[in-house]
């Protein structure tokens, strides 16, 4: 079932935050290291200076993309400036990465194979633990006191991690690989690949019960996070992410779904007609914007 969602239309804002980025060298899996960089987003205001903590959203491409495809692709810019200058939602830095291995003006095309792009998707998950939490939060003015693992896990009410398509299928590996320094999760037509790539269509309730026993016998519980699930009924994820949801709702100890956003641990936007686009999922972020690090820190 759909539930409502409000549109976002570019309009002009005098507040608007800016964009800088952030360069570093990651290893690649021989080995060898590779420069990669980051487009982060400031808020209107940010003064590196000023006394204010910001919470950070982290956000994935989609399969293909790279650090500037939801800026590229989709007015995700004016969205945000727009709704931290209208205060639908608290200002706090975006953050736009790449999972892909790739110096600057490499545009080879892969084919996207989808074990490939599993492999790649799952690595990222020890460089964003270990290299870009790390040097955005020491770089700007964040809530971790320090980031090393305990400042990082310290302050992980105030980290978010989503993404797009392959972005969505990386969001699912934050949630199982760093739970322990994020806790809300906004998977955006992607379903979770930790069985089978399209595991949510291709192994639904086995996808479903892994997701559910991660929290049964984890350290965090139903409390300690939050997920935010959208997609489109034309859009060729929702085969995959629809079902997934739907069985993950069944494990009421674990996932509490409620169609209100912002309630319970699990919430799902499914929009009538829409396909698998940035100019789709961009206006999910939107809806889900405002609720985000709502949670008593």
């Amino acid at each position: 079932m759909e539930i409502f969602m409000k549109n976002h239309h570019y309009g002009d804002c005098n507040y608007r935050g800016s964009i800088q980025r952030l360069t570093y060298q990651a290893p690649k899996e021989d080995g060898s290291m590779v420069e990669k960089y980051m487009n982060v987003y400031l808020p209107y205001g940010y003064d590196k200076e000023g006394g204010r903590k910001y919470n950070v959203l982290y956000v994935m491409h989609g399969g293909g993309g790279n650090p500037d495809a939801f800026l590229d692709c989709a007015p995700t810019k004016n969205m945000l400036d727009v709704s931290f200058a209208k205060k639908e939602a608290d200002p706090c830095i975006v953050v736009f990465a790449s999972y892909y291995m790739k110096s600057f003006g490499e545009n080879e095309v892969t084919g996207l194979n989808v074990e490939w792009e599993n492999r790649q998707i799952l690595n990222f998950q020890k460089e964003l633990r270990e290299i870009v939490v790390p040097l955005v939060e020491s770089t700007f003015r964040t809530y971790a006191a320090s980031t090393d693992p305990e400042g990082l896990k310290a302050s992980r009410r105030h980290r978010a991690f989503t993404g797009f398509s392959m972005g969505g299928g990386t969001t699912w590996y934050a949630f199982l690989y760093n739970l322990e320094i994020f806790s809300e999760f906004i998977p955006l037509s992607g379903d979770c690949w930790i069985l089978a790539p399209r595991g949510g269509e291709t192994c639904t309730e086995e996808t479903a019960k892994y997701l559910s026993d991660f929290i049964k016998n984890g350290e965090f519980g139903p409390d300690d996070f939050h997920i935010y699930a959208a997609t489109g009924t034309e859009d060729i994820a929702h085969p995959a992410l629809t079902p997934m949801i739907g069985a993950m709702k069944k494990y009421t100890d674990e996932y509490r779904f409620s169609e209100n956003f912002g309630e319970g641990n699990l919430n799902y936007l499914l929009k009538e007609g829409a396909v698998h686009s940035y100019e789709e999922v961009y206006q999910y972020l939107y809806n889900y914007l405002p609720y985000l690090f709502k949670a008593e820190k």
